[in-house]
């Protein structure tokens, strides 16, 4: 059933966006970073960014890692795709998240670069990930969503 929100949305013009989140691995723990934005603020969420028009999901991921990390990436597999509406707020969102997996291209250590919209980067275990999650990341892990290879 389509809420009233979404056909109000469909109505302004409004298009999805289109995500791409990085699980950046080391050992068997994920990277992640506490959230300083109007969507999620103060939730843990991993890095990632808007898809730019032409990127591949790898270069954007690449691209995305390196802006607000400093850290070079390697090894790039596709994991997943969600669709993720965003409804409480006063103007609705819709994303479309890719999932992507990598792993450092050396050793490295996470650099806040980008301190207006994180609040630092961290390493957690999947099974001891710290709270409040980022909604989408959130949902991801309750369905059983988990980014280490068997």
């Amino acid at each position: 059933m389509v809420n009233e929100t979404v056909v109000e949305a469909a109505m302004l013009g409004k298009v999805p966006k289109v995500v791409v989140v990085v699980c950046l691995l080391r050992g068997n723990k994920v990277l992640l970073g506490r959230r300083r934005s109007s969507l999620g603020d103060s939730t843990f969420s991993l890095p990632g960014g808007h898809l730019e028009f032409g990127e591949s999901f790898e270069e954007c991921a690449t691209r995305e890692v390196k802006e607000e990390t400093g850290l070079d990436i390697e090894k790039l597999e596709f994991l997943t795709v969600t669709n993720n509406m965003f409804l409480d707020k006063a103007e609705p969102y819709q994303y479309v998240v890719i999932s992507m997996r990598a792993v450092l291209a050396d050793h490295q250590q996470p650099q806040n670069i980008e301190p207006d919209f994180c609040d630092g980067w961290g390493w957690y275990e999947w099974g001891n990930l710290p709270k409040p999650l980022f909604s989408p990341l959130e949902k991801a892990v309750q369905a059983g969503f988990n980014p280490f290879p068997f």
